[in-house]
């Protein structure tokens, strides 16, 4: 009710700005501005009827789609004009007494507004699929010959549905991988972001990726249904079965707090996997001891582990695990990332939120993801394939 609230009184009051700013200076101005405020108020009202009107089943690809649009239509849009109705209006009531408004005022919250507008439009259509490549060499003493410039890709976050209108971009990716001839590919959780059925038969696509010794997944939080308003227990447990399955016909095994060896030449690494369950800063991570019970005589342990938070918690120092892999943070979708400057404000939460960091000489890779979260845009933080070169030291 109170969006609703919001839409209407937005779609009457910026009109009226546009007249009392446009009309008897520029008629041109008035209804080139009027024409784009109707095309816009028609998208967004489609997407909230046909949000609000949905009686289907919750986890629906086209549905998760049709909330990532609202939400970014409500950013890109109706913030905005709430910015452009302030501003004008506070115009208005500086010139109570004289009448008319402060123009200089009213333009500012239009410039603002176009700003927001344009930023979002541009992060929807290019910042989204800006997939870039991180190249990562991590020097490991005393490392096995055989595992002297192995190379492994980490995929992480695809959350499905967000690719619900652009399989081919995610096909190109996964086609993408495959170029860089990898030894392993590992995949750290979150394939959808409500339920399995957001998956739809991206099985087919995510197949596509292979390397020389295997795909291995785990499950991040939002693979557990924990997000689904509607799922009871027995559906999140049935959630969990159907995932498995899922990503294993696309290819992966799936490491459910346990580990796996894979033999190199006549080297052997431990994979190990936990699972990732709940919501922050509430997050229930696997049991680690039980995971690596058992594990030993290996050259190299590799954890995979979704929520980047439980290195330092459970990991580093309180384990021999050399390198964690982690997703999960995003980057928030938004920040700066150039080559010598990184900001987020995901590192509010997760002070590992991106990158190569270490502690002794354990590692920890964070990885942005590949998909999209809520909002459909990344503003300056592009999606991400990494490629993580193992050396000796």
């Amino acid at each position: 009710m109170g969006l609703l609230i919001v839409l209407i009184l937005t779609d009457i009051l910026t009109p009226v700005v546009l007249r009392q700013h446009f009309f008897t200076v520029s008629k041109a101005k008035y209804y080139i501005s009027i024409i784009i405020h109707i095309i816009l108020s028609l998208w967004l009202w489609i997407l909230f009827f046909e949000i609000t009107c949905y009686k289907g089943i919750f986890d629906n690809p086209r549905h998760i789609w049709l909330l990532m649009s609202l939400t970014g239509m409500i950013c890109a849009v109706v913030a905005p004009r709430i910015i452009l109705i302030i501003f004008h209006f506070s115009g208005r009531l500086a010139r109570s007494k004289s009448g008319g408004h402060l123009r200089w005022l009213t333009n500012t919250g239009m410039t603002i507004m176009i700003m927001i507008f344009s930023i979002i439009t541009f992060a929807t259509f290019y910042g989204r699929f800006n997939f870039k490549t991180e190249a990562v060499t991590i020097k490991i003493k005393g490392l096995n010959k055989d595992l002297d410039g192995l190379k492994i890709v980490q995929l992480s976050d695809m959350h499905l549905a967000g690719f619900y209108h652009h399989r081919k971009v995610l096909q190109k990716v996964m086609e993408k991988v495959n170029t860089y001839k990898p030894d392993l590919i590992l995949n750290t959780g979150d394939f959808v972001s409500y339920g399995w059925r957001e998956f739809g038969r991206n099985d087919t696509i995510l197949s596509i990726a292979k390397s020389r010794y295997g795909n291995f997944a785990i499950l991040g939080n939002h693979d557990f249904g924990t997000y689904d308003p509607f799922f009871t227990e027995a559906d999140r447990d049935n959630n969990v079965l159907l995932l498995n399955k899922l990503i294993e016909a696309s290819g992966y095994k799936v490491l459910n707090n346990e580990y796996t060896k894979v033999k190199i030449g006549n080297a052997i690494i431990g994979l190990i996997g936990v699972t990732t369950k709940g919501r922050h800063p509430n997050m229930i991570h696997g049991d680690i001891t039980k995971a690596i019970a058992g594990l030993d005589s290996v050259d190299i342990k590799i954890l995979l582990s979704h929520d980047p938070n439980h290195w330092e918690e459970a990991i580093t120092g309180k384990t021999d695990i050399d390198i964690t892999l982690s997703g999960h943070t995003h980057g928030m979708q938004m920040g700066i990332l150039t080559n010598k400057f990184r900001w987020s404000p995901s590192k509010y939460f997760y002070p590992h939120w991106n990158g190569l960091y270490s502690e002794g000489r354990q590692f920890q890779y964070v990885n942005r993801g590949l998909g999209l979260l809520a909002i459909p845009f990344r503003i300056w933080m592009p999606p991400e394939i990494t490629i993580i070169t193992l050396k000796q030291e």
